[in-house]
């Protein structure tokens, strides 16, 4: 604690330094008025002067230092009524500001319905605050809402594959994506072989992407950010939310510990497909088959004081397989999934000192079992990782914002283990496990240097080393004992981003970031399975780091309802891995040898059009939506794979998205989706000849063939069954997944075909199509503890 003591007398002395003028802080919580949920980014600044002005962070807290005197504060954020208040300033005031889209204040308080145009005013570029409730509006496989799917619309951003969802970003891979959970990273994303995403859409409040100009505080990934925060709970009311679909139900409770002091919420979502379908596979070579998932988040806060705020947070999800075919003894089980647990202790030192400190585990295991007569096998892997985050920030003027902190992670990672039994013989397989310590320190300044100009400069160092037990892979007699250190790799990585105003409603944005990463995934698919392995750099396996540029114009139209830009971006990728071309898998395999670097670039542009609740003559209700567009490329370069340039496997040249939401009446609303996009490359085989009378393909040149044109509607109509306001509430969702059939490829192979009479060999291509037009029908409701309802005053 004296650390800490010491740490708060220094900022305050450096606040003190900073201007003579008498000067008053403005600081609180940013909250939903009719659930208690923290606002994150929020905006709060003076409406007379808005370069006065500072955005909540993660947590909701907000610090505004202004001269005495008065002011009319604004407090703002997507979606809420606007408040103003006139306030004589002449004390340090704690301001905690409740926001809604639907009530009355006092007289003291002006309700505005027009936001502040942040994504023009700001200096973040690539970054996009995504809407749960928006997400849940648009068309769902199976009527499973879906955040990464929804992702997956914004411009820069591509679907690994027909109905997946993995994602990569401005031509990055997937593993070169950052995925956040409450501060937990989470390795692998999808459910049913990456079909469906992990997160539970009804447990999360708040998704940012950062596709560029990636702040200094995250660090480890050099493509992007997804950051996702879960729900706190109702700290006023108790509450139960949950969903019926075709494949699975999901179920959520929520409610106050102690009313107005802490919250909880468990939220619950099972499948229950192959349960459903049981009766119809009886009998058959599949009976006694099952697959499903399922997911648990549970979220716990509780206030202890004004200044000291606790939060408990976890997540635990499995896919489970039962292979069976009664007939042959034949038996497959795979359990695989995430577990991730977050304890935070937020303190407030003053109020313009905010300190977050994190303790955080995850871990993500995969394990295949099964067996047939007397002969039985087991396959397992994973990552385990141990991990502690401590972050400031520091407002000591309206024109500066500072953020700073470190982060440590010990990694645990586990190989493909192999155990095979056949009657009284034993195959044994257990290949070291690999450890290592990652380290990052940094410290950002969002400064508003006019009104006009703004800038963020972040600088981050990063550290990363390998320790034993281990055997070298150049000499194997050096071993190394435990937590003796193997390898170190380290370097700075400085971001920068800014934006300089043109006129009231436009800017030019531009950003520089620079980013390493030193854990990479060895798969062989373009989405994330559970057999993918993610393994640590080595004295072998150097680790990635890229220069991505950026430049951007933005302008809004028609009071903000309307938000137009244009990003281009170029992107420099070093140290990039892939599989050699005469890389073979097999259980004893150690992918460390296997792995060849090389570099790669990707470059493109991104248009984008979003509307706000646009209502528009004439026409009844509102419209909200969006359209992007990117024109792009992803190429690598290796040596080793006929020294040539090639698109990488996530190359897409053109990438149309179109989503609509239209909230019709207060009961009836429609979405709709389209999507057009370049086909994925591949590697043709391109002949076929006869090696010893053995069939031998002959591979064309690498990613030099694509599929076809890829392109796809989605529809959905809601219908709220309820025709007042009541405390329990419910709606029926009927979507439609591909509404005109489009047989898009999934994936060709080749097959060759020999004619015994001629003695000719001939080959042939197939091209396998998944998903046909899918209906759904899902009921949700939602039930409130009925209060009586009484707003005070925020201020």
């Amino acid at each position: 604690m004296r650390i800490l003591s010491i740490v708060s007398l220094f900022f305050v002395l450096a606040t003190s330094m900073l201007s003579a003028q008498k000067k008053y802080t403005i600081s609180g919580y940013i909250k939903d008025l009719n659930t208690g949920e923290d606002l994150i980014y929020a905006n709060v600044y003076n409406k007379d002067n808005p370069v006065e002005g500072v955005s909540s962070n993660v947590y909701g807290f907000y610090s505004l230092t202004l001269a005495e005197g008065e002011y009319t504060i604004a407090a703002s954020y997507i979606g809420y009524n606007d408040i103003e208040l006139k306030i004589n300033l002449t004390k340090d005031t704690t301001l905690n500001i409740e926001l809604s889209d639907n009530v009355t204040f006092d007289s003291t308080i002006v309700v505005t319905a027009k936001e502040k145009d942040a994504n023009v005013e700001s200096t973040k570029m690539g970054t996009i605050e995504l809407s749960v409730a928006t997400a849940k509006k648009l068309p769902a496989l199976f009527g499973e809402v879906d955040l990464l799917k929804t992702i997956q619309l914004l411009p820069g951003v591509l679907s690994s594959g027909e109905g997946t969802a993995g994602f990569y970003v401005r031509g990055g891979g997937v593993d070169q994506n950052l995925i956040l959970l409450d501060e937990a990273v989470v390795y692998n994303s999808g459910h049913l072989l990456g079909f469906f995403s992990v997160f539970n859409a009804d447990a999360i409040k708040n998704v940012t992407l950062i596709k560029g100009g990636m702040p200094a505080n995250y660090g480890g990934r050099i493509s992007s950010v997804l950051d996702i925060q879960m729900k706190d709970g109702d700290n006023d009311q108790f509450g139960i939310e949950g969903g019926l679909g075709l494949i699975s139900s999901r179920l959520t409770l929520e409610g106050p510990i102690v009313p107005g002091r802490g919250s909880f919420i468990i939220s619950g979502r099972r499948t229950y497909l192959f349960e459903l379908a049981q009766p119809f596979i009886k009998n058959t070579a599949f009976e006694g088959t099952n697959y499903y998932f399922y997911d648990l988040n549970v979220k716990a806060n509780y206030k202890f004081s004004q200044n000291d705020r606790v939060f408990l947070s976890g997540y635990f999800g499995r896919d489970v397989l039962n292979l069976k075919n009664p007939d042959r003894d034949f038996n497959i089980n795979m359990p695989w999934g995430n577990a991730t647990a977050t304890i935070r202790w937020n303190h407030l030192f003053n109020d313009k000192l905010f300190m977050n400190a994190m303790l955080i585990f995850n871990d993500y295991d995969f394990a295949i079992s099964g067996g047939q007569d007397n002969f039985s096998f087991k396959l397992s892997s994973g990552i385990r990782d141990y991990s502690t985050k401590l972050g400031f920030d520091f407002y000591p003027n309206p024109k500066h914002s500072l953020k700073f902190g470190a982060d440590y992670t010990f990694h645990t990672f586990t190989p493909n283990k192999a155990e095979a039994f056949s009657g009284e013989e034993a195959f044994i397989i257990d290949p070291e496990k690999k450890y290592a310590h990652e380290a990052g320190i940094y410290i950002l300044d969002d400064w508003k240097i006019s009104q006009r100009l703004s800038i963020n400069f972040g600088l981050r160092g990063s550290i990363f080393q390998q320790v034993g037990p281990y055997t070298s892979k150049i000499d194997t007699s050096n071993k190394y004992k435990t937590l003796e250190p193997v390898q170190t790799y380290w370097g700075i990585e400085p971001r920068f981003s800014g934006k300089y105003s043109i006129g009231k409603a436009s800017s030019i944005k531009a950003g520089v970031t620079l980013g390493r990463q030193y854990v990479h995934l060895v798969s062989n698919s373009t989405s994330t399975l559970p057999t993918d392995l993610w393994v640590p750099s080595t004295e072998k396996i150097k680790p990635q780091w890229g220069m991505q540029y950026a430049l951007g114009y933005f302008q809004n139209f028609l009071s903000n309802k309307l938000e137009t830009s244009i990003e281009v971006y170029y992107k420099d990728l070093y140290s990039q891995l892939d599989y050699s071309e005469s890389f073979t898998q097999t259980p004893d395999t150690d992918v460390e040898d296997e792995f060849i670097s090389g570099r790669g670039r990707a470059y493109g542009v991104e248009f984008f059009i979003k509307a706000n609740e646009l209502e528009i003559p004439k026409i009844p209700g509102s419209f909200s939506g969006w359209i992007g567009y990117t024109l792009a490329r992803s190429e690598r370069m290796f040596d080793d794979i006929k020294g040539r340039v090639y698109p990488s496997g996530f190359d897409r040249t053109h990438d149309l998205s179109v989503v609509l939401s239209y909230d019709i009446t207060k009961r009836w609303s429609a979405g709709a989706t389209f999507v057009l996009g370049s086909g994925a490359p591949y590697t043709p085989i391109k002949s076929i000849y006869l090696n010893n009378f053995s069939p031998t393909l002959e591979y064309g040149l690498r990613n030099s063939a694509r599929l076809p044109l890829y392109h796809r509607l989605d529809l959905s109509v809601s219908f709220k069954l309820n025709k007042k306001e009541r405390p329990f509430e419910s709606t029926l969702v009927l979507s439609a997944y591909n509404v005109y059939n489009r047989k898009n490829v999934f994936f060709t192979y080749t097959s060759p075909e020999s004619d015994a009479l001629s003695g000719s060999i001939e080959l042939k291509s197939y091209k396998v199509s998944l998903f046909p037009i899918i209906p759904s029908l899902t009921w949700n409701f939602k039930w409130k503890q009925p209060k009586k309802f009484k707003v005070k005053n925020p201020f």
